[in-house]
């Protein structure tokens, strides 16, 4: 991967499709990399932070190609971004998708992170957000 390794100290992945984002993560090998990886912080935006999770749910996958929702699951959680930003993207969204993803989930707008550090699962917010299930 040249440039990438135990020096980044940060990789900030942007938005787009999660599933298309997920096939070339797999295919490039940054996916296996991560792992090596401990002490690099990565900072998503949009899908670059639902590609971590375990699933996306269908109401994300936008890529044809895609085989389903599934994603690198390196949280144990999914997230529902976006928040009253579009139309379709209300709190009443948020649960019906969350209803079918069969792992916890939040939904948070533009103003809420979700820290994972160690394991521990953390809701930075000025704005609204929802942890649905356990």
């Amino acid at each position: 991967m040249g440039a990438l390794g135990p020096g980044a100290d940060v990789l900030l992945v942007d938005g787009g499709d999660a599933t298309y984002l997920c096939h070339w993560m797999r295919e490039s090998g940054l996916a296996d990399l991560l792992p090596s990886l401990p002490d690099t912080v990565w900072v998503g935006v949009s899908a670059g932070s639902m590609v971590m999770t375990p699933r996306i749910g269908a109401y994300f996958v936008e890529w044809p190609s895609a085989p389903d929702d599934r994603t690198l699951g390196v949280v144990d959680f999914s997230v529902f971004p976006h928040l009253d930003a579009f139309p379709q993207n209300t709190m009443a969204d948020a649960a019906r998708w969350a209803a079918g993803i069969g792992v916890p989930a939040y939904a948070i707008d533009e103003q809420t992170a979700v820290q994972v550090v160690d394991g521990a699962v953390e809701v930075i917010s000025e704005g609204r957000w929802k942890k649905f299930g356990p």
